[in-house]
C-alpha cells in the first residue's frame, strides 16, 4: 500500500478537516462576528472537495482502496460526495440570514456542516466495519448539534433530543449487528465478510453452503440501524417532528447531504458487503420500500405544516429509491443513484421556496393554509413551488418523472413486475398530497399572509433547481445515466 495513494485518494477529506480545523481557530478568535465570513470559506471549501473527487467519476471500477483496504476512493464514493459537497454547500448559502433573523447566527454553524460532510465522505468511501461507525458517528455528532441550534426555540431543542435519543438507539442497533458479522466472519473487512459469506468457501457465517442464523441476524440488525438514518418505515418515526423543529437551513441540509451519505453508505454495505447473499436481504429491503411508499404518502396526506408534509414526502422517496436497491443489480443502482440525485435537486428547491414564505415581520410561514392565493400575490414563488411539487410527484415532462421511470424500469427488467406496479399504484397516492399544496396556493381564497421579498441567495437556488427540474433537465439523462452507471459499477467489481 502506498501512503502517497492513500493520501491522494482522500484528498477531498484531508481539504475539509485542515480547513476545519483552521476555521475553528478564526471563530475562536473572531466569535461571532466573523460568521458570515467563515460561513462563506465553508462554502468555497465544500465547493474545492467537490472538485477535487469530481475526476474520479471517470475511474470505472479500477481498484482505489486505500489505508490497508478501510477507505475506497472509487467512482460510487465520488459521485456520492459530489452531491453530498453540493448539498451542503446549498444549505450553507441558505443559512446566514435566517439565522440572523432568530439571532442565532453563530461561527460554529458552518464548522458544525464542514465535520458533518467529513463524516459523511468516509460513510460512502467506508470499506471497513470501522471506518463505517467512524464516518457515521462523526456525522450524527454533529447532526444531533444542528438540530437543536435555536436553543431559544423549544421546537429545535425537542427535534435535537428525540433525534439523539432514537440516533443512539439506531447505533446500537447497528454496532450490535456489526458484532454479530465480525463474530461470524472474523474480519471487519467489507471483501473478506463478501467471501466469508460466499457459501461456496465455507467458514463459521455458512453452515452447509447456507447462512448461519447468527450472521443472518447480523446482516438483518445492520439494516436496521441503516434504515433509521434513511429514514425508512418503520424507523422513520423522528423524521417529521425533526424536520419540523429544526431551523430551515438545518432541515435542508438533513433533506439532502446526510440522505445521499446514508443511502449509500446502505448500498455499498448490502451490494459490496452481503452482495454474495443477496437473498438474505432483497426481501427486508422490499418490505422496508413498499411500506416508506406508502406510510410516506398516507402520513403526508392529513399534514397541515408544510415542512412535516416535506418530511412524510421523504420517506415515501426514499422507498422509491429502495425499489433499486431492492433489484440488487447494476441496473438498479444506476437507478436508484440517478433518483437519488434529482431528489436531491427537488429538496433544495422545495426548502428554498419554504425559506422565502416570510409573513410582513418576517417570521416563518409553514402552515399551507396560509398559502392561498399565493399565485396571485406571489407568482413567481407559487409557479417555482408548484413545479417543484409535480416534481416530487413524478408528472410527466418535469424531470422528477425520470427519477421514478429509470427505478421502475430496472425493477421490469429484473422481473419484479409486482414490486414495480404497487409502487406506480402507491405514487398516484402520493400525488394527492403535492396536488393539495398546489391548489391551495392556486385555488383558495387569498390570505395575504406571506408578504413580499426575497433574499438574492434563497431565489437563486430556487430558480436554478426550477430550471433543472423543468423539461430542460431531460438533457441531462444521457449523461447522468452515464456518470451513474459507472459509479453504480464500482459495487459490483470484487
Amino acid at each position: 500500500m502506498s501512503w502517497a495513494l492513500s493520501l491522494r485518494l482522500m484528498a477531498a477529506e484531508d481539504v475539509l478537516s485542515i480547513s476545519g480545523l483552521v476555521l475553528l481557530m478564526f471563530a475562536a478568535w473572531g466569535g461571532d462576528r466573523a460568521t458570515r465570513a467563515i460561513n462563506w470559506v465553508a462554502v468555497l471549501t465544500l465547493l474545492g472537495a467537490a472538485a477535487l473527487v469530481a475526476p474520479t467519476m471517470a475511474g470505472g471500477a479500477a481498484d482505489m482502496s486505500a489505508f490497508y483496504g478501510q477507505y475506497s476512493g472509487d467512482a460510487f464514493s465520488a459521485f456520492a460526495k459530489i452531491l453530498i459537497y453540493l448539498g451542503a454547500a446549498a444549505a450553507l448559502v441558505m443559512t446566514p440570514s435566517f439565522l440572523e433573523r432568530m439571532g442565532a447566527a453563530r461561527a460554529e454553524y458552518p464548522l458544525l456542516v464542514l465535520f458533518a460532510a467529513l463524516g459523511m465522505g468516509l460513510m460512502v468511501s467506508a470499506t471497513n466495519l470501522l471506518t463505517l461507525y467512524i464516518g457515521l458517528e462523526m456525522n450524527s455528532l454533529a447532526a444531533y448539534v444542528l438540530a437543536s441550534f435555536a436553543r431559544s426555540d423549544e421546537r429545535s431543542a425537542e427535534a435535537g433530543l428525540k433525534y439523539f435519543v432514537l440516533g443512539a438507539l439506531a447505533s446500537g442497533i447497528l454496532l450490535f449487528g456489526m458484532s454479530l458479522v465480525y463474530g461470524f466472519t472474523g474480519s471487519l473487512d467489507f471483501g473478506a465478510i463478501r467471501t466469508a459469506l460466499d457459501g461456496a468457501h465455507g467458514g463459521a457465517a455458512t453452515v452447509d453452503g447456507v447462512l448461519s442464523q447468527g450472521a443472518l441476524f447480523g446482516i438483518v440488525f445492520m439494516l436496521a440501524g441503516l434504515a433509521f438514518k434513511i429514514s425508512a418505515v418503520p424507523f422513520h418515526m423522528w423524521t417529521p417532528d425533526v424536520y419540523e423543529g429544526a431551523p430551515t437551513p438545518v432541515t435542508t441540509l438533513f433533506a439532502t447531504a446526510p440522505k445521499v451519505a446514508a443511502l449509500g453508505l446502505t448500498m455499498r454495505v448490502a451490494l459490496f458487503a452481503f452482495g454474495t447473499q443477496v437473498h438474505a436481504w432483497q426481501q427486508v429491503m422490499i418490505f422496508l420500500s413498499l411500506a416508506s411508499i406508502v406510510v410516506g404518502a398516507l402520513g403526508a396526506i392529513g399534514q397541515d405544516n408544510i415542512k412535516r408534509l416535506m418530511a412524510y414526502s421523504s420517506i415515501n422517496n426514499v422507498g422509491f429509491m429502495l425499489i433499486g436497491l431492492a433489484v440488487a443489480t447494476p441496473a438498479g443502482a444506476s437507478a436508484m443513484l440517478v433518483y437519488l440525485a434529482i431528489y436531491v435537486v427537488m429538496s433544495l428547491g422545495g426548502f428554498a421556496a419554504v425559506l422565502m414564505l416570510r409573513d410582513q415581520d418576517g417570521a416563518a410561514v409553514e402552515s399551507i393554509a396560509a398559502l392561498g392565493g399565493l399565485s396571485r400575490s406571489r407568482p413567481g414563488l407559487a409557479g417555482a413551488l408548484a413545479m417543484i411539487m409535480f416534481s416530487l410527484a413524478g408528472i410527466p415532462p418535469l424531470f422528477g418523472f425520470w427519477g421514478k421511470f429509470v427505478v421502475f424500469q430496472a425493477a421490469v427488467q429484473a422481473g419484479m413486475l409486482p414490486l414495480a406496479t404497487i409502487g406506480i399504484a402507491a405514487s398516484v397516492i402520493g400525488a394527492f398530497y403535492y396536488l393539495k399544496v398546489v391548489k391551495v396556493m392556486y385555488f383558495d381564497e387569498a390570505t395575504g399572509v406571506v408578504a413580499n421579498g426575497n433574499e438574492l441567495s434563497h431565489g437563486v437556488i430556487l430558480t436554478v433547481s426550477a430550471v433543472v427540474l423543468s423539461p430542460l433537465g431531460y438533457l441531462a439523462t444521457g449523461w447522468l445515466g452515464n456518470l451513474a452507471a459507472t459509479a453504480a459499477a464500482s459495487l459490483f467489481h470484487s
